[in-house]
């Protein structure tokens, strides 16, 4: 895979496409784009080389992520959390661990899924409130996650708990196999990303081994900040940007097609000149900020992280200005959903309130620019 850009359009031409509209009409996660996920690869795109895996880093999570995201944000979405979950194992799991998933995943195509988010805590998913009952080597948790992207079709879901201790939080790996574990798919109904299964995530009961932790004792925090943060934060700035970019292709191609009686086109108008002006501008801004981005995180750069947050701030903003700018271009059509304009504005506005929102992100920008601690 030395392109993984083109490849995952082609790839997305060829087994995500057909599927993209049915995802967000009948809300339905995207069984088989992740069965040809598997098959061809990109499942083991950030699995180390000795493990059968491609070996990749952050650039390349951020390519895949953005050439999925220009044909469906929802497939790109749930692609994106099994590359943040794989990259907790991959850094900080034991051996045994690494192996046992690893193998699920380059042999059987299984993947991937974060369960943080808790409806207490709401977008601050790093402070956990579900139970963690410590007997010996074992551990019994109770509680619910509350949007858990991939639910009941992922293999393996990444929970935070609180550590024995105080004040410090463990990152655990739970199979989907496991007893006491359980989903609410129905109360999914969600405005965008109709396909992703972002469901409560009900745990009780659920006992598991010490060798189901990721890391040592407390090390959950510097998971969530070291490693879940930037290839999260930097996979939805990818995604975002593959909205945007998604706009500008539907509607320049639109403007030059809609004929009206005298030959004229409806790019032939200088307001939908501008519009497309300004839709190109914030796409291609968007797309070359994360990249940008990514190339920092993956080089170390001192202003890595600030790169990341903006990229994603920007993204996100940027999505939804497109969409926007794309409705008024699209007229009736696009009200009318003869374009998928306005599923995509949908899929856009995921982003003001995703973990960690838009509002948290600024603080955290504004932080990370004055030296100080992020959160």
């Amino acid at each position: 895979m030395n392109n993984v850009y083109q490849d995952g359009k082609g790839f997305a031409k060829s087994y995500i496409l057909s599927y993209t509209e049915m995802t967000d009409q009948e809300s339905s996660f995207p069984e088989e784009s992740f069965k040809e996920l598997g098959e061809k690869g990109f499942l083991k795109l950030l699995v180390p080389e000795e493990y059968g895996g491609y070996g990749k880093g952050l650039v390349e999570h951020a390519e895949a992520c953005l050439a999925f995201a220009e044909t469906c944000a929802t497939t790109a979405l749930c692609y994106m959390m099994h590359n943040v979950a794989l990259m907790c194992v991959l850094t900080h799991g034991s051996a045994e661990l690494k192996k046992r998933i690893f193998e699920d995943v380059v042999e059987n195509g299984k993947f991937l899924a974060l369960g943080y988010s808790e409806i207490g805590t709401g977008t601050h998913f790093y402070k956990p409130e579900i139970t963690a009952e410590v007997k010996g080597e074992y551990t019994t948790f109770n509680g619910t996650k509350s949007m858990v992207t991939s639910a009941s079709y992922a293999s393996y879901y990444l929970v935070l708990a609180p550590s024995v201790e105080e004040g410090k939080i463990n990152n655990w790996v739970i199979p989907l196999e496991e007893d006491g574990l359980t989903f609410a798919s129905s109360d999914w109904q969600g405005l965008g990303m109709r396909g992703n299964s972002s469901c409560p995530m009900h745990i009780n009961d659920v006992t598991l081994h010490s060798s189901n932790r990721i890391g040592e004792e407390g090390s959950g925090e510097e998971q969530v900040f070291n490693v879940v943060a930037p290839f999260f934060i930097l996979g939805l700035g990818a995604i975002y940007s593959g909205i945007a970019v998604h706009l500008f292709d539907i509607v320049s191609h639109h403007a030059v097609d809609r004929k009206y009686p005298d030959g004229r086109s409806l790019s032939n108008i200088e307001t939908v000149q501008v519009h497309i002006g300004q839709i190109y501008k914030q796409a291609s801004v968007a797309k070359a900020m994360t990249l940008d981005a990514a190339q920092a995180g993956a080089n170390g750069d001192a202003d890595a992280l600030a790169k990341i947050l903006a990229a994603r701030i920007n993204a996100s903003e940027a999505a939804i200005d497109c969409g926007t700018l794309a409705m008024r271009v699209g007229g009736g059509k696009a009200y009318n959903k003869a374009l998928p304009i306005e599923r995509l504005l949908r899929d856009a506005y995921a982003g003001q309130v995703m973990a960690p929102s838009t509002d948290v992100l600024n603080v955290w920008l504004g932080k990370a620019l004055t030296g100080q601690m992020i959160p």
